[in-house]
């Protein structure tokens, strides 16, 4: 069974997306224009991914879009998603999971043709919670790992927008140490990651890749992942072309997989095979245009394994995921 850190499928479906038809059968109807959708329930299925950390994602409010403008729309948004999950696990296409107990049970006993997929819920940007206070809901509601930042949050400064944790942010980070939350490092600015992996140790990096071939905040410098590393966490990979190679654009051939590797093979060599993992992100805010050459849909996932080595394949697919979730959910 393989794992994906990293798909936003409750946004999608607030976007307009029945996951629920087949891939071909959603293309034709798709109402997100410009972005090719490659993930549907089927398609998953098909890629041999039983378990991922599904996400509660707010959009805000930005030149391009009209998303949240307070933490109570924020929050509205994370509800909505929620209550998408639970008719998606009422309908027995998901099992939500937050034990380590039940993230084993489902491992062992998964198969593709039967089971529903396993989801761990992820918030992605903490506006939604009112304050450290709120955290009990969201983590009786099943949460089991937070990431502070998207972009600039109450919490935390984020990609395009630098900045350091914020009081806020340490008493979150507090009580989510206390609360056994995790940390999802993804989207943290460089000043405030430092500090905020000492708050909560417990941390990951559901979707990033590495600041030595692409420039920019959103992607993790070889000193984050060593601190990474040091608390045992796990990098997932990012299949998104501007993020595999530096200064590319939609206008040219999409990359291949092995820029995908290439980021794989050097955080290997920072923190061991041990540290990588896949964080897809796919349909997360781009489509099959932007995706490495190969994957035209989730179900090619098959192909990046065998784009890397052989003796590595089902560590970074999915047992580097499954050896953290059974340590520290």
């Amino acid at each position: 069974m393989w794992i994906d850190a990293h798909l936003d499928l409750a946004y999608n479906a607030g976007l307009g997306r029945d996951l629920t038809l087949d891939l071909e059968a959603l293309r034709s109807r798709d109402p997100v224009e410009g972005d090719t959708a490659t993930v549907t329930f089927s398609e998953l299925r098909r890629s041999g991914v039983g378990l991922c950390f599904g996400t509660l994602f707010a959009m805000p409010q930005t030149r391009f879009s009209a998303g949240y403008t307070s933490w109570q729309e924020a929050r509205a948004q994370a509800l909505t998603q929620l209550d998408q999950y639970r008719r998606w696990q009422d309908a027995g296409l998901i099992r939500l999971l937050d034990s380590a107990a039940q993230v084993r049970e489902h491992a062992q006993r998964y198969d593709a043709a039967t089971s529903p997929l396993g989801v761990m819920l992820l918030m992605e940007g903490a506006d939604p919670l009112r304050d450290v206070d709120d955290l009990a809901f969201w983590q009786a509601a099943g949460v089991r790992a937070i990431g502070l930042s998207w972009g600039q949050t109450r919490y935390a400064g984020g990609t395009d927008a630098p900045g350091p944790l914020t009081d806020r942010g340490r008493e979150l980070l507090t009580g989510m140490r206390e609360l056994g939350v995790a940390q999802d490092l993804s989207h943290l600015d460089e000043e405030a990651f430092f500090e905020a992996v000492e708050c909560q140790p417990r941390c990951f990096a559901s979707h990033s890749n590495s600041r030595a071939f692409v420039d920019g905040n959103r992607h993790l410098s070889d000193e984050m992942v060593r601190a990474i590393g040091e608390r045992q966490g796990v990098i997932g990979l990012v299949l998104l072309s501007t993020f595999l190679r530096r200064g590319w654009t939609p206008d040219e051939r999409r990359v291949d997989l092995g820029e995908v590797r290439r980021h794989a093979e050097h955080y290997a060599g920072l923190i061991g095979w041990q540290g990588v993992g896949v964080g897809s992100d796919l349909d997360g805010g781009y489509g099959n245009e932007k995706t490495p050459l190969g994957i035209e849909r989730y179900s090619d996932l098959e192909r990046l394994a065998e784009a890397l080595p052989d003796d590595v394949q089902e560590q970074v697919m999915g047992g580097n995921w499954l050896r953290w979730l059974e340590a520290n959910l």
